[in-house]
């Protein structure tokens, strides 16, 4: 028996984060881990101090309409500091940490950001030394103040702590308390509310206005789709300044009453699952292919005799990986738990994941075997496809309908088709209400009320199959199609292979440049006594180039002939995202690449 669909009310973010303090006052909303000690803030907490911000804000001069930016790591002050300016009419603009300052400067310049919270000095300085860009900026606010006690009085008046915003905001309640009522009383679901960036793989990041109808129509098929409930909790880590972490961060915890935790920093993550041991769990693929690759260090320095017990256990669970738990037979669950105590259980407390009731890859593509991997060991892990332009999560597998390489079916209010060039084009109140500053190229993706993805889809049924970005497609000399991802993710299963760029456009055949692991590749190396010591010479070690030919012959083996590589240059770098070689999400800036790469490239065909 299906439960009835979830209906959030008909109210925006921060009326319904005003609501959830009057119905749910004392529940716990958000956890905050400092200095080792998870510290819990109420529905009624957040509220108030969302309020002072706000209020802060104003007294500074932020308006309704008016945009503030957010530089930090996930934490309280995030997501205080959005709900701040929320209630006051304000919009959010966020920019990820790990931005260089002329990203970030371009981010806040062309959003016409008046007030940033930067989360320290480092961040604050990427600010400062490009003020002369940024006429619009006119406040910094500060949440972790050491070492700006030198700065110059003439930054003073500019340069704000958090802690005092706050205040500033709590003096003023009493009398202004009617400036958040008069607001959210006008606020409607049209109302931008968020700016989101695109990662800029192909060109300048683009932002794009999200409504709170938008956040409002992605959540109940969220909901749905991963079998949510006001009693879930979440570890936020990803950066909020994505959709994907907005979406579980701000969105359906609100609209569904659930819990965030926050930990004490990106280092401590996995330390942090395994204490909060969160019943869902956000994972990017490279995400998944780290924990997939921690685990294959880990297995490497045990005993033989463990990993012969490992071995057997993912062989004898391998078959019924694709089942939820619900559907093994009694002999599936027989098999599974006598493991599960064996082996399995304290490789999931290892990961953390011991209590996930739902996992969920997405935001690009992932090989169908890292998926099976982790199901295998026991974790409910789906695939689910959204957009920054699609307000997050759109499609995805159901928790009793996994289907290898599918991201399932379309969720709650979203409507799919495809078009005549197989381009997956989607409607539904969730679809972004456009870029800013920019109405040609929001012409561009949505016509006729339908968001063209750029995503290439197969349609079986009622089921989805993601083949590539449209502009990814490749075609050879000999004229034949090629899908990069697909190959890319089947070489990238290898635990000891970090990334993989293919180059086969116009040329008689593919070839790659593929870059190591380096943590997984150097523990390997150093059981079989193989000495180096950097990046460089274990890339250019003979016996390394050895193990990545055969991860890639393993790979070949399921794929097509005509898609198989047959030769690769190991890059002797990792990507990097200051050289312009990755976005701030990890995405492979593929023209930047090939022309930094060209002799090595040629080479491959001379």
């Amino acid at each position: 028996m299906s439960r009835p669909s979830f209906q959030p009310a008909e109210r925006t973010l921060p009326q319904m984060l005003r609501e959830r303090a009057l119905n749910a006052p004392d529940a716990i909303a958000i956890r905050q881990k400092d200095f080792g000690i998870w510290n819990p803030c109420t529905w009624k907490g957040y509220w108030q101090r969302a309020c002072h911000i706000g209020l802060g804000l104003h007294a500074l001069g932020v308006t309704e309409g008016s945009h503030i930016g957010v530089i930090s790591d996930n934490r309280l002050e995030w997501v205080l500091a959005q709900m701040g300016a929320s209630v006051i009419g304000a919009v959010t603009v966020g920019v990820y940490p790990t931005s260089p300052a002329v990203e970030a400067s371009y981010v806040l310049a062309h959003a016409d950001v008046e007030l940033v919270f930067c989360e320290d000095q480092e961040q604050a300085e990427k600010v400062l030394e490009s003020l002369d860009g940024l006429p619009a900026l006119k406040h910094i606010v500060v949440m972790e103040t050491k070492g700006f006690r030198n700065y110059p009085d003439a930054m003073r008046g500019r340069i704000h702590s958090f802690a005092e915003l706050e205040a500033l905001g709590r003096e003023r309640m009493p009398a202004e308390a009617g400036i958040i009522d008069d607001t959210l009383n006008r606020q409607t679901l049209d109302d931008i509310g968020l700016m989101i960036y695109t990662s800029g793989s192909t060109g300048k990041p683009k932002g794009a206005m999200i409504t709170y109808r938008n956040m409002r129509a992605v959540v109940p098929g969220i909901v749905d789709r991963l079998e949510l409930q006001p009693s879930s909790s979440h570890l936020s880590y990803l950066p909020l300044c994505h959709v994907a972490e907005q979406m579980l961060t701000t969105f359906v915890p609100i609209y569904l009453g659930s819990q965030v935790n926050f930990g004490e920093s990106l280092r401590t993550v996995q330390e942090d699952l395994r204490e909060v041991a969160p019943t869902l769990f956000l994972g990017v693929p490279r995400i998944w292919e780290k924990l997939y690759a921690a685990i294959t260090i880990k297995m490497e320095e045990s005993h033989a005799p463990m990993r012969r017990l490992y071995q057997r256990a993912l062989a004898a669970c391998e078959p019924f990986a694709h089942k939820s738990a619900g559907q093994r037979s009694l002999r599936e669950q027989w098999v599974y738990r006598f493991w599960y105590w064996l082996v399995l259980r304290a490789l999931l407390n290892f990961i953390g994941l011991r209590k996930a009731k739902v996992a969920l890859t997405g935001a690009a593509p992932i090989s169908p075997a890292v998926i099976r991997y982790f199901r295998t060991l026991g974790v409910p892990l789906i695939e689910v496809y959204g957009l920054t332009e699609s307000t997050g999560m759109i499609l995805g597998q159901s928790l009793d309908d996994v289907r290898w390489g599918s991201v399932g079916s379309p969720c709650t209010g979203v409507e799919c088709r495809a078009s005549d060039t197989g381009e997956l084009l989607v409607r539904g109140d969730m679809v972004f209400a456009g870029y800013y500053k920019s109405p040609e190229q929001t012409l561009e993706v949505i016509q006729d009320g339908w968001l063209l993805t750029g995503d290439v889809v197969r349609i079986d049924g009622d089921t989805l199959y993601i083949v590539d970005r449209l502009k990814d497609v490749m075609i050879t000399a000999g004229g034949k199609n090629l899908t990069p991802s697909e190959i890319e993710n089947a070489v990238k299963a290898s635990p000891y292979i970090k990334e993989c760029i293919i180059v086969a456009d116009r040329r008689k055949f593919v070839a790659a440049l593929v870059q190591i692991d380096f943590e997984t590749v150097s523990k390997w190396a150093e059981s079989r006594g193989i000495a180096f010591t950097h990046f460089r010479s274990l890339a250019e070690h003979s016996e390394v180039r050895k193990l990545v030919d055969e991860e890639i012959d393993r790979a070949n083996g399921t794929l097509a002939e005509v898609a198989r590589i047959r030769r690769f240059h190991l890059l002797t770098k990792e990507l990097d995202h200051d050289d312009g070689e990755v976005t701030a999400t990890m995405k492979v800036r593929r023209a930047n690449i090939y022309q930094a790469y060209q002799a090595e490239i040629e080479a491959l065909y001379a």
